[in-house]
């Protein structure tokens, strides 16, 4: 049994998103009424009688008072009717992939993805028996094409994707989905919650790379699925609860598997949510003038950002999307010329990873796009991939121009 804390707090359904960022879940405590969530810092909890379970809690892998508050407040941002936390992006991934699949399965996935994904989903679940097809996400009808009807029974979707920055139009892929019995998944991770609802879109569930722009400050690793009201498994199936129930088959395996959030890890990424909507803004911002700046360079070029009006996916994201977010990517025309880039950047800092208040720059064919090198998510070798921080956006302007010059792309 575990601690059910939607029955305990006020509703915030109707509050702004930063209301609910930062009071979801996070009630004043009730004994010292400290504002912010104690760390609890616990493995076991001391029953009132056998079986009487104060609160709902017994074993911290089945519930800690840190991590719920973590979970509902992460529902409530996306607007989901629940929420698990997980020590990664990748747990929660796996977690919910076999909530979903069993060998002879299959699954569409972006022919542009994080290379941890398609690694998880090609070199794990592959051996088990589980098939995938990638397919142009930016394309409807090839997503209906990929479809095997009885067999699909997930439909995963990142937009905007890692690291060409493409865009879906998860409403008309939701539908495709649905009329084929199958879950559609989209990794909210690049646009984060506040950018982008794709539960409101349809889609049944999002997951989450917390370590990246929810935790914001590159100081915890975590990972989040969040489930929409009412969703199903796949058609045909029953969880290992008896139910048709999503929520109910990835609660049961959070708990069975392990992979949860640590209560500091919890309270940290909770600590970070608060602050996701100023800092969105920000990366939005300083993003924007980083793309036009490039566009303008002589020595870019291909500037990849949903924000500009010549990219492809712009008008679904302008009307899917709050902002366009702050990653960028270019192409510099060769492979020595974008390691040269990465190489001379001064505020900028070389390193995998994204979404913190800091920039980082990346060559991704070499760092986090290495594991697809020879399939179809192969990225090109002159791709330069930026995670635009919240720094004054003259620095972030100087730096790059001179980390170009420096690679011999100057003006």
């Amino acid at each position: 049994m575990t601690h059910d804390p939607l029955a305990q707090h006020p509703d915030w359904t109707d509050s702004g998103f930063s209301t609910r960022a930062i009071h979801a879940g996070q009630d004043p405590d009730p004994r010292t009424g400290a504002v912010v969530t104690p760390i609890h810092q616990v493995s076991t909890y001391k029953q009132d009688g056998v079986g009487g379970l104060r609160g709902g809690y017994e074993y911290s892998r089945s519930g800690n008072p840190t991590r719920d508050a973590l979970q509902e407040a992460l529902a409530a941002v996306e607007g989901g009717a629940a929420a698990f936390a997980f020590s990664s992006g990748l747990a929660a991934e796996d977690t919910l992939l076999r909530s979903v699949l069993r060998p002879g399965d299959h699954v569409v996935v972006p022919d542009d993805a994080y290379g941890g994904t398609y690694r998880l989903i090609a070199r794990v679940l592959g051996p088990w028996g589980v098939d995938h097809t990638p397919v142009d996400l930016s394309d409807p009808d090839a997503v209906l094409a990929a479809i095997e009807p009885g067999r699909t029974k997930v439909v995963w979707v990142e937009t905007p994707t890692n690291p060409l920055l493409g865009i879906a139009d998860i409403a008309a892929i939701a539908t495709h989905a649905q009329s084929a019995g199958a879950v559609l998944v989209v990794d909210n991770t690049f646009a984060s919650p506040y950018l982008q609802q794709p539960l409101a879109l349809g889609a049944d569930a999002v997951v989450h790379s917390t370590t990246k722009y929810i935790g914001g400050h590159s100081d915890v690793v975590g990972g989040a699925v969040v489930v929409a009201d009412g969703s199903q498994l796949p058609a045909g199936m029953v969880g290992p609860t008896g139910t048709t129930s999503l929520r109910d088959a990835v609660g049961f395996l959070q708990n069975a598997s392990g992979a949860v959030a640590g209560p500091f890890d919890a309270w940290l990424t909770l600590r970070g949510l608060k602050t996701l909507a100023v800092r969105m803004d920000r990366h939005n911002s300083n993003a924007e003038a980083v793309a036009r700046f490039l566009v303008e360079h002589p020595g870019v070029r291909e500037v990849l950002w949903p924000g500009l009006p010549g990219h492809p996916g712009h008008e679904v994201a302008a009307r899917q999307m709050r902002g366009f977010g702050g990653m960028v990517a270019f192409r510099t025309g060769s492979a020595a010329s974008a390691v040269a880039v990465c190489a001379a950047t001064r505020v900028f800092t070389l390193a995998e990873s994204l979404g913190g208040v800091e920039s980082l720059v990346e060559h991704p064919g070499r760092m986090t796009h290495g594991s697809v090198a020879g399939t179809a998510l192969e990225v090109p070798d002159d791709l330069v991939r930026l995670s635009v921080g919240i720094e004054d956006v003259e620095d972030l302007l100087t730096d790059l121009a001179q980390a170009l010059a420096a690679a011999g792309l100057g003006r």
